[in-house]
């Protein structure tokens, strides 16, 4: 279904939200944002970058506590004005762009340490 803007609504009116430029919007992190209107605001606000990032970081995580975690933290920290993930290297799944040296020197160090 569509309103009269143009967005789209499933028909348990949850409202569908931009993805990423490399990454889907996963279903969680949609519900969450979904449900903290602040932080909505935020993610629509942001780039297709920058919710790339955000996604990229909740994502790539193996551990289930760790997701739920990242989950509650991106709606804290748009709630709160951040624009990217701190402290992140960034999201090594794009295609438009090489990976950064210090994305090379983590994922070497990743290799490493196993």
């Amino acid at each position: 279904m569509r309103n009269g803007c143009g967005l789209r609504y499933h028909r348990n009116m949850a409202q569908e939200i931009a993805g990423g430029v490399a990454h889907k919007m996963p279903d969680d992190l949609r519900k969450a944002l979904v449900a903290a209107p602040k932080a909505l605001a935020a993610w629509q606000s942001i780039t297709p970058l920058a919710r790339n990032e955000w996604i990229c970081w909740t994502v790539t995580v193996k551990n289930p506590a760790t997701r739920q975690n990242h989950i509650e933290r991106t709606v804290t920290e748009l709630t709160e004005g951040k624009r990217r993930p701190c402290c992140w290297m960034g999201c090594i799944h794009r295609t438009d762009k090489p990976m950064s040296p210090s994305q090379k020197f983590v994922l070497e160090r990743r290799g490493k340490s196993k």
